[in-house]
């Protein structure tokens, strides 16, 4: 009888259907399409080998997965590409021999492409990355376009008429005196979703939402003008987000995130500031390596390193500019507080990598915790954001009139 049980037992099991995870299998794809570039990303829980040919009439890239088989996510894979990306016409998968699944992307024109690996990291797995760089986009020429476009704009009536009659008196026309040009990161994107709020709330959204709420208010500010160092979900390297900085030649450069710790209550907004000799405290040093963590979450291939700024000197230069930047962020700190409590009263220093700027007072700026429930549903409100956008600009206004930055006297024009 027991034989007989065990033998209906194992005749059961082996007539239920059966379900076999392929070794290999791509079980997760994204695309991040934006004006710099589009970012394709294979998920895999081992490392993908891989080879790839860039083909010319027409424009594309083929990437051959080796021992890859075509899975659910891979078969996704050309449905996520939008009608509106500006380097990506579509994709096409198939099975090139049995041992090698071919991906061919096709390009809305010639583009460069830049293809690595990157080591799993929470929340992701092995990932093979796929960078499509349009050779008709400059991303640097591009932010520097926007600042002509929105400072110089044509002169009104009453100045033409007040131009021509220097002329008639033979008096050189003045020039225009320089804006104060305020550079605004809004933290993480694209890959890297920055913190998550209970709610699902991205870190990379709501700062998103914040930053151009700020930028709206900064350029609405006689002679001032603000530049947004991403203006989408895409991620942008942090050595990138100083660089473009610099190229706009910005006076101010001011980071914004959202914060997170492990203990739910744990609330407050905070301002960091970059530090040349080791963090102010246990926390800000906490946070500067969670920040710092964005390249890996991200994804940066190796030579993406900026051998500049990656061993940048902390000289008197910067020293001058540490000092401003303290400066710049006690004034912020002391409009936030009118909004928000603070988790510091003070401005904390930390060696945060997108405040490495030499030359530009540079702040970091933790609008809140979206790990504590009752900030992530401020953080979620448009009037919340609102009166953190208005503060900061309170913040920067009076740091600019009340403490004149030595940085706006260097010769950067």
């Amino acid at each position: 009888m027991y034989r007989l049980l065990r033998l209906s037992v194992l005749l059961l099991l082996l007539s239920l259907p059966t379900f076999t995870y392929a070794a290999g299998e791509v079980i997760a794809t994204r695309i991040w399409p934006s004006p710099e570039y589009t970012r394709i990303t294979l998920e895999s829980e081992s490392i993908i080998k891989y080879e790839q040919m860039i083909l010319q009439n027409p424009e594309r890239i083929v990437v051959d997965l080796k021992n890859i088989p075509i899975g659910h996510a891979l078969k996704n894979l050309p449905t996520e590409v939008k009608v509106e990306d500006p380097s990506i016409r579509s994709i096409r998968i198939g099975q090139f021999n049995p041992e090698v699944s071919r991906i061919v992307i096709d390009l809305k024109g010639t583009a460069k492409v830049k293809i690595f690996a990157l080591a799993p990291i929470t929340p992701y797995k092995h990932r093979l990355v796929i960078d499509v760089y349009p050779d008709n986009y400059d991303a640097l020429a591009s932010l520097l376009q926007q600042l002509e476009d929105e400072t110089y704009q044509k002169p009104s009536e009453n100045v033409a008429l007040e131009s021509e009659a220097q002329k008639q008196k033979g008096i050189n026309k003045q020039p225009k005196p320089q804006p104060i040009i305020v550079a605004i990161d809004p933290g993480h994107g694209g890959e890297d979703p920055g913190a998550l709020g209970k709610r699902g709330t991205k870190e990379k959204v709501v700062v998103m939402q914040i930053s151009k709420k700020l930028k709206k208010l900064i350029d609405a500010e006689p002679n001032m003008k603000a530049v947004l160092i991403r203006n989408g979900d895409y991620f942008v390297p942090l050595a990138t987000r100083v660089k473009k900085a610099r190229a706009a030649k910005a006076d101010i450069f001011v980071s914004i995130h959202a914060d997170a710790f492990r203990k739910r209550s744990v609330s407050g907004s905070g301002v960091y500031a970059l530090s040349d000799r080791g963090a102010s405290s246990a926390f800000a040093k906490f946070i500067a390596n969670q920040e710092n963590e964005a390249d890996l979450i991200g994804g940066v291939s190796i030579d993406d390193k900026d051998p500049i700024l990656a061993k940048t000197l902390l000289d008197l230069s910067q020293s001058a500019t540490i000092n401003d930047s303290l400066r710049l962020g006690k004034q912020v700190l002391l409009e936030i507080k009118k909004v928000n409590n603070l988790h510091k009263k003070y401005v904390e220093q930390a060696g945060f990598a997108v405040l490495k700027a030499p030359d530009i007072p540079s702040i970091l700026i933790e609008t809140a915790f979206i790990s504590n429930p009752e900030e992530e549903k401020n953080l979620r409100s448009t009037a919340f954001q609102n009166k953190l956008a208005k503060s900061i600009l309170s913040g920067i206004k009076n740091y600019i009139n009340t403490q004149p930055s030595i940085a706006f006297y260097l010769e950067k024009r």
